[in-house]
């Protein structure tokens, strides 16, 4: 007998509960149909008077509409309570969001990860070490002793009890040759310190040592490495020279070039018209350095070289201030995302 008056309540509820757009209206509907006096309390009294069959039926309808019901209201309590919070906070949720700021590795760190790579795919393992040094592995076991000119060349950081700030990553080497029985392939990234500092020059900086020892290694297997190198990061065509130098921890030794990114070889400032840009110096390990570490020099041969990062980033991405690296400026380090 309630079948039709109970459905037509809950199409009344639902049109109404669609109408509701503040906590006011919201409150009036509860009282309206789950007050004591409200309609479907009202349905649910008149229950008793029904025969069991269809109180249990309609018992069951009412209490789960109730129920629904009390679930809806209390999100749509919430939906009006947001609603007010954002509307004094002056928010529209209908404007896009802002998107989140993703970060990017520096620069430097990318430029050492490609080196890393590069070498890695030629057999070489990459190993770290120390940034404070003894005298011993930065210079004496280098072929460096005590009154060589080279040591005033490098404008050390000297710290208590003779420690120093390493100039360079070449104590690597040793400590490379001392733990391992060659032959052997590591290359060391990492920071050094020099007293100097101007657009070209850092107080910090960063480099990166490579050594190959083996039984047959030879200075075309140097020049081989350094010319695939050359091409791997500044590209295919680039076109790289060898010139001879001196360093006291390899001999013979050189220094390698790239042809001027900026030119193309015809001359600019910055590589000081020759058409050729310096990026590293390399060689063939000095027998003193392989008889600190006992390696039998009739037995083993090997070379080592060693770059400064900053330089070749400096040449990729055209850069022509080495400060810009460690100023931190937010669209400078964007610009490599």
């Amino acid at each position: 007998m309630y079948f039709s008056e109970i459905e037509k309540l809950r199409r009344e509820i639902w049109e109404s509960f669609e109408k509701i757009e503040d906590l006011s209206q919201l409150e009036n509907f509860r009282i309206k149909y789950l007050g004591k006096k409200g309609k479907i309390t009202f349905f649910l009294k008149l229950l008793k008077d029904l025969p069991l069959e269809e109180k249990k039926y309609l018992g069951k309808e009412l209490n789960e509409l109730k129920e629904l019901l009390e679930e809806r209201l209390k999100e749509k309590e919430r939906e009006i309570l947001f609603k007010e919070e954002d509307k004094d906070l002056g928010l529209d949720l209908t404007l896009p969001g802002r998107s989140p700021s993703i970060g990017t590795l520096h620069p430097l760190t990318q430029v050492i990860d490609e080196l890393c790579e590069i070498f890695s795919k030629l057999g070489f393992e990459i190993v770290t070490g120390p940034e404070i040094e003894t005298e011993y592995y930065n210079f004496t076991a280098l072929n460096i002793p005590e009154w060589h000119p080279a040591r005033d060349m490098q404008a050390t950081f000297y710290l208590k009890n003779r420690a120093l700030l390493r100039t360079h990553t070449s104590p690597m080497q040793i400590r490379a040759m001392l733990e391992r029985i060659p032959p052997l392939r590591i290359v060391a990234p990492g920071k050094v310190y020099r007293c100097d500092a101007d657009i070209r020059h850092s107080p910090m900086f960063h480099q990166i040592e490579g050594l190959m020892v083996d039984k047959e290694v030879s200075f075309s297997d140097l020049k081989g490495v350094l010319t695939y190198f050359a091409k791997e990061i500044f590209g295919e065509k680039t076109k790289v020279r060898f010139r001879p130098s001196y360093f006291p921890f390899t001999e013979p030794s050189l220094e390698m070039d790239i042809e001027c990114v900026i030119c193309k070889g015809k001359g600019c400032k910055v590589c000081g018209e020759t058409g050729w840009l310096e990026i590293l110096g390399a060689g063939m390990v000095h027998p003193e350095v392989f008889r600190v570490v006992n390696y039998d020099i009739e037995i083993w041969q090997g070379f080592a070289f060693g770059l400064g990062i900053e330089r070749i980033a400096m040449i990729k991405y055209g850069i022509d201030d080495i400060r810009m690296f460690f100023e931190n400026h937010l669209l400078f380090l964007q610009s490599f995302k």
